[in-house]
């Protein structure tokens, strides 16, 4: 999938290593890897005490900016990002 406006901004408000999210009235775990000095981007989210989980990879270039779902449907990832909401806790 080619670049989504505002997805970058979105996985940069996750916290890099662990952190908790709440997403579609759940709780996910989320671990988010930084690589190549903050130009591609790893994230894997499981929900907490279910089957659900988010997995995916976002690349940044010279040119453009890709998302990359991993096995899943590109709407399930993007829907994700732009739902959860990082918790304090």
């Amino acid at each position: 999938m080619q670049f989504v406006m505002g997805l970058l901004d979105k996985i940069k408000q996750l916290y890099i290593g662990y952190s908790k999210v709440s997403y579609n009235g759940k709780k996910y775990g989320v671990t988010r890897i930084d690589f190549n000095q903050g130009k591609s981007f790893k994230v894997y989210a499981e929900e907490l005490g279910g089957t659900d989980f988010i997995s995916l990879n976002y690349y940044v270039t010279s040119s453009s900016e890709k998302l990359k779902p991993c096995e899943m449907p590109n709407e399930k990832v993007v829907h994700f990002l732009n739902n959860f909401k990082v918790l304090n806790d």
